[in-house]
């Protein structure tokens, strides 16, 4: 077994990225601090979903991640199958119910159209967030851990270290040899790095009801097959999800739509079965259905971050990792996946420098290959939210089709190992 390492790490944040970080340093021997502004570790919302790209860097970064997420994670029922495709949106259909440029086929609102499957039969599926962080939790000590550490500021240190001293809001501080930010999309340690202007988060133009049904009342309202699978209704400016959670226990239900600007403080607010009936007032009878049935109706606006211009900063030691540095939108179901790579790569850099100065060239390569790869998630989780609305392709369905059955291969084939072999000859180099 390695030595301990002489430096040590704070990562701010223990959501999923800060506690995966920190398995993968603590298992490599780098002495590692999560400070967590909350009293008690928690994660907020429902399910989240990691396509096989993540699950195979659980894999390299700790087998026991994968046998704590395999105790969490919900398959539909043919667990080949992302999404089975819908136009739930009858504007599309002619007086006679069947959808335009379907006619041959007699397809009607509500018909599946084509299906995404995954492209390789590796692991995948969603997961309850606090669940799999109770997972994340046993693979740590609890001297691992400072809760009720809300982060404040992040300064050099004075003795010339290049160490980063952290503020926090109750008055101490902790001197570390870097902050790793791992604090999600309103991160301080983002601000920190990049200024209060250029670390804010935009409105993407998106906003999603999210609810849950009990899954016995779901199939008698729409079926097993329906209920018991993942399934996506497209339409004009709006675009609905329903999936299985909770061992299939509960059918999970996120219906988007669409609105110019978000003006409330609050990104996630309660709604009404009336707002949200107005909003999906041209589609079919089956999402009016889902829509009815869902229980505990919370708006959630959808924010991403513009490119950051790095990921890092040596004066002091600062690296932003996961939702800190490329918050996505979620309809290409990979931000949490791409926090997890994140981890992967930035674990195994960081255990390969010898001292504290090492570090800034650890994040410099970590930069350089995880910046261009997450960016284009941002990018095109953006795009894919705009086809599913019928505004990338229009309604040309066949176009639709082609995008998106051409979209999910460069996230779910990612070669990780290639990606650390090419971090590792930059920070040799």
């Amino acid at each position: 077994m390695s030595s301990t390492k002489p430096f040590d790490i704070a990562i701010v944040g223990g959501g999923i990225s800060g506690l995966t970080l920190a398995i993968s340093l603590f298992k490599q021997n780098v002495p590692v601090t999560v400070y967590e502004s909350a009293s008690k570790f928690g994660e907020i919302g429902a399910g989240v979903g990691f396509g096989p790209n993540a699950v195979r860097a659980m894999a390299l970064i700790s087998p026991e991640i994968v046998e704590g997420f395999k105790r969490c994670v919900t398959h539909g029922e043919r667990m080949e199958d992302w999404f089975t495709v819908r136009i739930g949106d009858h504007r599309k259909a002619g007086p006679d119910g069947v959808l335009r440029q379907k006619e041959a086929a007699g397809l009607k609102v509500g018909d599946p159209i084509f299906e995404i499957h995954y492209t390789n039969n590796d692991l995948a599926g969603g997961v309850h967030r606090a669940h799999f962080l109770d997972e994340l939790l046993k693979l740590i000590p609890d001297s691992v851990s400072r809760l009720g550490k809300r982060l404040v500021d992040i300064t050099a240190a004075a003795d010339g270290s290049q160490d980063a001293v952290l503020h926090f809001a109750d008055g101490t501080t902790a001197q570390h040899s870097a902050a790793i930010g791992c604090d999600g999309i309103k991160s301080k340690t983002r601000e920190v790095l990049l200024g209060a202007d250029e670390g804010k988060a935009v409105f993407s133009g998106k906003y999603a009801y999210r609810g849950l049904i009990p899954m016995e009342k779901a199939v008698k309202l729409l079926g097993k097959e329906i209920a018991g699978n993942s399934q996506m209704y497209m339409g004009y400016h709006g675009h609905l999800l329903t999936f299985p959670i909770e061992k299939g226990k509960t059918m999970n239900v996120v219906a988007f739509s669409s609105c110019e600007a978000w003006t409330d403080p609050q990104w996630v607010v309660k709604t009404s079965k009336e707002k949200m009936l107005s909003d999906f007032s041209t589609w079919g009878p089956t999402v009016n259905t889902i829509i009815t049935a869902m229980e505990k109706r919370d708006i959630w606006a959808l924010f991403n971050h513009p490119p950051a211009k790095t990921y890092y900063g040596l004066a002091p030691r600062i690296c932003l990792v996961g939702d800190a540095a490329h918050a996505t939108t979620p309809h290409q179901g990979s931000g949490a996946g791409m926090c997890i790579e994140d981890c992967y790569i930035l674990g195994r850099l960081i255990a390969e420098a010898a001292k504290g100065q090492d570090l800034g060239r650890a994040f410099r390569a970590y930069d350089e290959v995880r910046r261009p790869r997450t960016q284009k998630l941002v990018e095109t989780s953006r795009e894919a939210g705009m086809l599913y609305e019928f505004e990338l392709e229009g309604d040309d369905l066949e176009a639709i089709e082609r995008n998106f059955k051409a979209r999910m291969s460069w996230i779910w084939g990612a070669d990780l190992q290639q990606d650390l072999d090419r971090a590792l000859s930059i920070l040799a180099g």
